[in-house]
């Protein structure tokens, strides 16, 4: 009878781990509709074919090197993986009943592991398509992604996730502010520094000129996806479900995550509606988002009044990051880098600021931050920087103004409408 029970929930958290990485999948519309109508619609095509292009690149490269990297034949604190390919022997039967499973996961079967990890990278390396819209290559882009999810994602996913050294540091991120979005801002904000601000955006004053996004509708839609495919994000990080305390623990983790999006763009609209005089719907929609990435590095140990508090603070952070960031001219069209960056280190501050998480500490917090950054900024700046050299990383003059849909896709995504430069 035990051993019928030890497999029943093998299977139920299995299920559970793989409807959780189906939910986390659909976050890739979401990014692909915020995005597509964040920028002007002569764009639309190209960041399309990134995002749709950008997940498949992630599945393939994270099969072949980035999972063994992450996860398999590591040793405790390293500070370098171990390098292999593929994903390992699945666990069996006998093994799940004797405890003796050789794999990653005991709980759950390894392949679920993998798809769930899958799309998170996919989540991470979507985060860079939207700062550099509307002026990157669509082929330098392409090659960056496979550098970004076969190795660069991978090795401080190890350090972390993998058991590594910042993970015996003390470094805590229950879902990945840090791992996932903070990293993906990272990367983004080096090949953004790169490659330079879009074409009118700054006058020689200093002035700011809003370059407005074309399909509101469109990018209100991606918002939502996003919202509804991060309650897989944060509540498959649970990894289990398959008793009371884990049930109750993933329902404390949905409502987390939920109640901190709304903080965050409540906040958000009201700030926008005080310093802009008016309610400006992109930070709103970014102050949702701003407060899903604040409460992913601990969903579950703030009561929901507190993760509501987190959110609402990753509201206000990101109207003025945004801000901020134009002050200095560094151009994303979307905010990623205000959302996912900027908001991922409030996050990790966050789980060691409150009293809830027992095990979290600044120094183990900042620590972590450090070592994530740099490594990502360095490692994706030197790549960037050798494709700026070689192919070149962003398209003519002529090809700006026009448009990349018909210079990198050769499709217009709305051709029926006269295109204005």
């Amino acid at each position: 009878m035990e051993d019928l029970l030890t497999q029943t929930n093998y299977a139920i958290d299995t299920f559970y781990f793989l409807v959780m990485g189906v939910l986390v999948m659909f976050m890739a519309c979401g990014f692909s509709m915020l995005e597509a109508g964040m920028i002007r619609a002569k764009n639309t095509s190209e960041i399309l074919t990134k995002n749709v292009a950008l997940y498949s690149i992630s599945c393939i490269m994270y099969l072949l090197f980035g999972y063994y990297i992450m996860y398999i034949d590591g040793t405790e604190g390293a500070w370098l993986p171990s390098f292999g390919w593929l994903i390992g022997v699945e666990n069996t039967a006998e093994e799940i009943v004797a405890g003796t499973a050789g794999g990653v996961a005991t709980d759950h079967s390894e392949r679920s592991d993998y798809f769930f990890q899958v799309v998170f990278v996919a989540t991470a390396m979507s985060i860079v398509s939207g700062a550099v819209a509307e002026r990157m290559k669509l082929w330098a882009f392409l090659i960056f992604a496979v550098v970004m999810t076969g190795l660069i994602y991978p090795v401080q996913g190890m350090w972390t996730w993998g058991g590594g050294w910042l993970s015996a540091a003390g470094y805590s991120d229950f879902a990945g502010s840090g791992i996932v979005h903070m990293c993906g801002a990272a990367a983004a904000l080096a090949g953004v520094i790169l490659l330079g601000p879009r074409a009118g955006k700054y006058g020689p004053d200093g002035h700011v000129n809003a370059i407005p996004g074309c399909n509101m509708p469109l990018a209100t839609l991606g918002m939502f996806v996003l919202w509804f495919g991060w309650f897989g994000f944060n509540g498959g990080s649970e990894l289990k479900l398959s008793n009371v305390d884990e049930a109750n623990a993933v329902a404390q983790v949905f409502v987390n995550t939920n109640i901190a999006a709304c903080g965050g763009l409540v906040a958000a609209l009201i700030l926008a509606r005080l310093w802009f005089g008016k309610a400006d719907l992109t930070m709103a929609l970014n102050g949702a988002l701003a407060g899903l990435v604040a409460i992913t590095a601990d969903p579950l140990s703030p009561p929901a009044f507190w993760a509501m508090i987190i959110g609402a603070v990753g509201g206000v952070i990101v109207v003025a990051s945004i801000v901020l960031l134009d002050k200095i001219r560094i151009d994303d069209p979307v905010g990623a880098i205000s959302v996912h960056g900027t908001c991922g280190i409030w996050g990790i501050l966050a789980v060691a600021l409150f009293p809830f998480n027992e095990d979290a500490t600044i120094l183990g917090q900042l620590i972590g931050i450090a070592g994530i950054f740099l490594w990502v900024f360095l490692a994706a700046g030197i790549v960037w920087y050798v494709l700026k050299l070689t192919m070149g990383i962003r398209v003519s003059e002529e090809e700006e103004m026009s448009g990349v849909d018909i210079a990198e896709t050769g499709i217009e995504a709305y051709p029926e409408f006269q295109q204005a430069a």
